[in-house]
């Protein structure tokens, strides 16, 4: 019964026709973090052994604890940038981008896809740096792709776009 009147609910958005998750790409897994930073700690003792027995020891094991903190720490900073995600949704009538920072911050940005320009610049600095534009607004996406990831985004998009207006 429920499910008959979450069908019928009229405030329930429809699914949109297509749908993208963006998120930055991250070169180690948490299975790989932990085996990573178990060899950086056997490394670590390595320069230990002479010093076994010795007072200099302790001196020296803090040291190499502290860098190995300090490492991890890093790391795990950096982890916390791939939360960010941007998620692309296109029905008949719109096209959104909800972007999730970090932080827990929401952005989201909304037009008609039939009026949408999509802009691929190139600069020097930047390679295909994709822009979004509608009624004088613009908005930067996947500013955390490599290049070849933002053509084949725009391209899609493109087409996607393009589905719509000879669908529709």
């Amino acid at each position: 019964m429920q499910e008959m009147l979450a069908a019928s609910d009229p405030d329930k958005e429809p699914d949109p026709v297509y749908r993208v998750t963006l998120w930055p790409h991250r070169s180690l897994s948490w299975r790989q973090f932990r085996i990573f930073m178990a060899i950086i700690a056997g490394m670590l003792t390595v320069p230990l052994i002479p010093f076994l027995g010795g007072t200099g020891l302790w001196v020296i094991a803090l040291f190499l604890l502290a860098d190995f903190l300090l490492l991890g720490g890093m790391i795990l900073l950096t982890y916390r940038s791939g939360r960010l995600r941007e998620q692309v949704s296109l029905w008949p009538d719109r096209l959104r981008i909800d972007r999730f920072e970090p932080n827990g911050a929401h952005l989201s940005w909304e037009a008609n896809p039939h009026w949408i320009q999509i802009k691929l610049v190139e600069t020097k600095r930047i390679p295909a740096y994709l822009m979004l534009s509608s009624s004088g607004k613009e908005v930067e996406l996947g500013a955390f792709l490599t290049p070849e990831e933002r053509r084949a985004l725009a391209l899609d998009l493109r087409e996607k776009i393009q589905n719509l207006s000879t669908t529709g």
